[in-house]
């Protein structure tokens, strides 16, 4: 996808550092995510964590999307790696879908990378915030 295909994406300020430090962390063993990753942080518009809309995705949110090919609804919530459960539909920021779901706002399509196969496209529905219950808890 061409960047000019992209949809603007805004990560809030504090979130971004941490973003980028764990990017940089992982330098020594790149793998496919982080360069994705690595490409959606720096076309990314950077915002003071407070003028942060809450109807972006940022770490934390809790987001529903609709998968482009197979036409499937998914609540989740975008967490730290550390954090990530994907049987609490906890998706981790360094897997393929939320670093796609990562800036978006609702309306806003892209493509994800798949490690095997060709990209998938998602669609942002709902932004909740980070004080909403997980789906699967």
């Amino acid at each position: 996808m061409n960047t000019c295909d992209l949809p603007p994406i805004s990560i809030p300020a504090g979130d971004y550092q941490r973003l980028t430090a764990l990017v940089d962390a992982a330098e020594r063993t790149p793998t496919p995510v982080l360069d994705y990753l690595s490409q959606e942080l720096s076309r990314a518009e950077v915002v003071a964590d407070e003028a942060c809309s809450p109807h972006v995705v940022r770490i934390g949110s809790l987001v529903s999307y609709r998968d482009g090919v197979n036409g499937r609804y998914r609540t989740v919530r975008l967490v730290w790696p550390l954090e990530a459960d994907v049987a609490r539909d906890r998706i981790s920021v360094l897997s393929p879908v939320g670093a796609a779901l990562l800036g978006l706002s609702p309306g806003q399509s892209i493509e994800w990378p798949r490690p095997v196969g060709e990209p998938r496209m998602l669609t942002v529905l709902t932004v909740y915030g980070s004080d909403m219950p997980d789906p699967a808890a």
